[in-house]
């Protein structure tokens, strides 16, 4: 198919931080009494404030932002075990060697995402949207829509990589062409994406005589 950009989500896309993830967030469960394999069950692609305010329902605002603060002091500085995706390297290596604008759009907060991304060693996107920069997180579609503007592009001509199914949904919803990656077989509007892959090893992208990208499963 042809594109003109690459919209990556990052934990789970591009970087596996799982562990880190499921660490911070199964303490943060037991401290507050919660079963932890249900908020493991909630939390992947949304934003952490959204996850707090589900869990800690009836709870103030500043309740909520002094546990928001606590969390992501404790995500932004674990990286025990963050490594970059297999064939992450060496598709956004390929995607700069063919000038291709690419950027990283995530639903983690600065702290975390700059810490994650530098753990794994990957290149710098050419733009970075963060759960600040957007009113309302995946699985609507502001950031997907605000990382095409950001590279002066229309939805429809970007690629939107995710592996979550709020993500999947968000870049469905913003109109972008989305690629699965290693998304769980029962997602929703699975169905509707344009490829399901494992890897991302088994994504082939060029760029024609002409000019045109073209991206295609190995």
């Amino acid at each position: 198919m042809e594109c003109k950009g690459f919209l990556f989500d990052l934990d789970g896309t591009l970087v596996d931080s799982l562990p880190a993830v499921e660490r911070a967030w199964c303490n943060w469960a037991r401290d507050h009494d919660i079963e932890p394999q249900a908020v493991l069950d909630f939390i992947h692609g949304k934003q952490a404030i959204t996850s707090l305010r589900h869990f800690l329902a009836g709870a103030d605002e500043e309740t909520i932002q002094r546990e928001f603060v606590a969390l992501e002091q404790v995500e932004a500085t674990d990286t025990d075990g963050i490594v970059a995706m297999p064939g992450a390297q060496a598709l956004l290596a390929r995607l700069d060697e063919l000038a291709i604008p690419w950027a990283i759009v995530t639903s983690g907060t600065v702290p975390i995402a700059h810490a994650r991304h530098r753990a794994a060693g990957l290149p710098m996107p050419r733009e970075f949207v963060t759960a600040e920069q957007v009113a309302r997180g995946k699985p609507c579609p502001d950031a997907y829509l605000l990382g095409a503007q950001r590279l002066g592009l229309p939805p429809q001509a970007c690629v939107v990589v995710e592996d979550a199914p709020a993500g999947l949904v968000s870049g469905l919803d913003a109109g972008c062409q989305v690629i699965a990656v290693n998304a769980p077989s029962d997602t929703a509007r699975l169905s509707e994406v344009d490829a399901v892959l494992a890897s991302l090893e088994q994504l082939q992208v060029s760029r024609l005589p002409q000019g045109q990208i073209i991206w295609v499963e190995k």
